[in-house]
């Protein structure tokens, strides 16, 4: 059986991730997570995988959980993923995104072991794209346009670097938007799912605070995106970048409207000055042809199901 290390295996995308690998029954499944981090999210699979406690930012814990598990292959998902809060905190957020994969890369390249390693890169790394750039490739100039995005470039050429500096075997993955179950709700489709279950339960008046309804995103299925990181380890290149997305768009107005249908509430939608960013990228939309002739990938879940399912694990958490 194969080793897997997942750091940050207790978020959102680590354990969907933990979840699929150990239903392929081909893989032991370790994880990272920091002391006192919140194991809810894998509270179902706590007897199946072994967690050790570790923050990247100790460089000395991850290399001794390198040499004690010899992982066959890394995935690196430990982050501060939530783009508002870097514009609160831009240096925890460059401490976490860009030490932290340092000490890992600098873990891997002390030690006698030779993994396959994907990285967890960005679609915000584009930032600022032309009309007449979209859909978004690999070769799209970076032009990020929060402290976010410019931690994800560094981190992406970090692991560019690393391979061609030491031959560590990187993928560089450059998801465009995901969610779907056990997304926190600090993120939008999660976040008005929230609201919503909050109103249908009576938790709160019938009023829906949003933020900027008018930008688009192209979303992909959480469920989507971690067999496509099963895929990237297994088929993709190392030193190569991949865009993961599904290619279509979909205005945040038009989530909500979604969401809304799949309720009988009535609400007022309310503007939320809290929740508009300095600056925000208008439209992201991904082209994974790369990706997909390398791997074989395609989304195969309907962005419909993925929004039913995000609003049924809110309800059923209310």
């Amino acid at each position: 059986m194969k080793k897997v290390l997942i750091t940050g295996i207790t978020g959102f995308v680590g354990s969907h991730l933990a979840e699929l690998l150990l239903s392929k029954n081909d893989y032991q499944v370790f994880g990272t997570a920091r002391p006192r981090s919140n194991t809810e999210n894998i509270s179902h699979l706590l007897d199946k995988i072994k967690i050790f406690s570790a923050d990247i930012l100790d460089s000395h814990s991850i290399y001794t959980l390198i040499k004690k598990v010899q992982p066959d292959y890394i995935f690196h998902l430990a982050a501060q993923s939530f783009v508002p809060a870097s514009w609160t905190s831009p240096a925890t957020t460059m401490e976490a995104n860009v030490l932290g994969s340092v000490n890992l890369f600098e873990a891997i390249r002390k030690s006698d072991f030779d993994p396959v390693i994907q990285i967890a890169c960005s679609s915000e790394e584009y930032g600022l794209v032309k009309k007449s750039e979209l859909p978004v490739n690999e070769d799209n100039p970076f032009r990020p346009l929060s402290p976010y995005a410019v931690s994800k470039v560094a981190m992406d050429l970090l692991g560019y670097q690393y391979f061609k500096s030491y031959g560590m075997k990187i993928i560089r993955t450059r998801a465009f938007n995901h969610t779907g179950p056990r997304r926190t709700e600090s993120f939008v489709s999660s976040n008005f799912a929230r609201q919503i279950a909050e109103i249908e339960k009576g938790l709160r008046k019938p009023v829906l605070k949003v933020g900027n309804l008018e930008a688009k995103r192209d979303f992909t299925d959480v469920r989507d995106v971690v067999r496509a990181y099963l895929l990237a380890v297994q088929k993709a290149r190392p030193g190569e970048a991949y865009v993961i997305a599904s290619g279509k768009t979909w205005q945040i107005k038009k989530v909500l409207e979604m969401l809304l249908g799949m309720s009988n509430i009535k609400v007022k939608i309310e503007q939320d000055p809290e929740r508009m960013r300095p600056s925000d990228v208008p439209v992201l939309q991904g082209d994974s042809t790369k990706f997909r002739k390398a791997t074989g990938w395609i989304p195969q879940i309907p962005f419909e199901k993925t929004l039913r399912d995000t609003l049924d694990y809110w309800r059923a958490r209310m």
